[in-house]
């Protein structure tokens, strides 16, 4: 069976040259793939023209005319409101009409979470759908969520997020029982907020994998496989986190250009900065899911490159091949099921 995935061409800082290319790129990697590219139909057949691989791949690619596109700076309720035919919206509507079974968006993070939740709805016993998206570890990738959809989320919530973090992850990484970490201020069990030790509570209860409470060095251990926080401190440690790895890449590019010694030192260091750049590059990381609703949505990064984006495509792929959707559903039923 082929998966359809519908792409946002026009989305993102850099539109068709980085979105149209990812997806020849994806059309290559997987061989079951359809892709639907939705934004202005002249300017996607421009590019793909551009490209050596259309006319091998032709025979699964569509185009789909959308005449409005989202700006970077357009509210959410604008989006939703005043632009009904723009590219983000018309993509988001071939998954709710069956015409694709995922879609992915480089655009404008609002307006894509608020047409999503519009026009697919979340599944039956989600409160919420939550932003989770993996960043760079000592031992591999660490799945966090929420990032950000949700600001003050209840203990029931957290345990729906968690139980949907589980399902992505098992998954997409292959991982049999995914390891669930509660963020917190601290690791003892009387550790933390009201709120910290009832979702502690619920989730020792659940059939989920539940290591206990995590702390914000945790995140990047590899200790834990998912880590589970409301949306509010979800988004400041990944703010905060990118923030240092802006300011670590200032500091060394600074040393490294201090003077002709440095300069040569940078030279020979080459290799290994390389290989360092390789391990921490977010591109290699980009993709982040809108889990919780009636179908498969994932957010790329608004600057991602044609590689980064390639991987924001690989996630819904893998995420509507397994049946991510049915899955959450399934087993949110069953955990409801069990605390009546």
């Amino acid at each position: 069976m082929s998966i359809r995935v519908s792409i946002d061409a026009s989305g993102g800082d850099f539109g068709f040259p980085v979105t149209i290319n990812a997806g020849i790129n994806a059309l290559k990697a997987y061989d079951d793939l359809l892709v639907n590219f939705v934004g202005d139909q002249t300017g996607i057949e421009k590019e793909l023209k551009n490209n050596a691989l259309f006319l091998k791949f032709q025979s699964r690619i569509e185009i789909t005319h959308a005449s409005e596109v989202i700006n970077m700076d357009d509210s959410p309720s604008v989006a939703l409101r005043h632009k009904k035919d723009s590219s983000m919206r018309v993509a988001i509507n071939l998954v709710k009409n069956g015409d694709a079974d995922a879609c992915v968006s480089a655009g404008n993070t609002g307006a894509l979470m608020s047409i999503a939740r519009f026009v697919l709805k979340t599944i039956s016993g989600v409160d919420r759908p939550a932003i989770m998206s993996a960043v760079p570890t000592l031992t591999g990738p660490t799945h966090v969520l929420d990032l950000g959809a949700n600001i003050d989320s209840k203990p029931s919530t957290l345990l729906q997020f968690a139980i949907m973090g589980s399902i992505a992850v098992q998954n997409t990484e292959n991982i049999d029982s995914p390891s669930i970490g509660l963020l917190n201020v601290g690791t003892e069990e009387l550790k933390g907020n009201e709120k910290s030790q009832e979702t502690s509570e619920l989730l020792k209860k659940s059939s989920l994998n539940y290591i206990g409470f995590v702390e914000g060095d945790d995140i990047y251990k590899g200790n834990v496989d998912v880590i589970v926080c409301d949306g509010f401190e979800g988004n400041i440690a990944l703010k905060a986190s990118e923030g240092v790895a802006k300011m670590f890449s200032f500091f060394i590019k600074k040393s490294f250009t201090k003077n002709i010694f440095t300069k040569l030192v940078a030279i020979i260091a080459r290799p290994v900065m390389k290989d360092f750049r390789s391990k921490v590059d977010p591109g290699k990381y980009n993709g982040a899911s809108l889990l919780g609703l009636k179908g498969v949505v994932v957010k790329s990064h608004g600057n991602a490159d044609i590689d980064s984006f390639f991987q924001a495509i690989r996630e819904a792929y893998l995420e509507a091949h397994s049946r991510i959707t049915d899955k959450i559903s399934e087993q949110l039923t069953r955990e409801l099921e069990e605390h009546k």
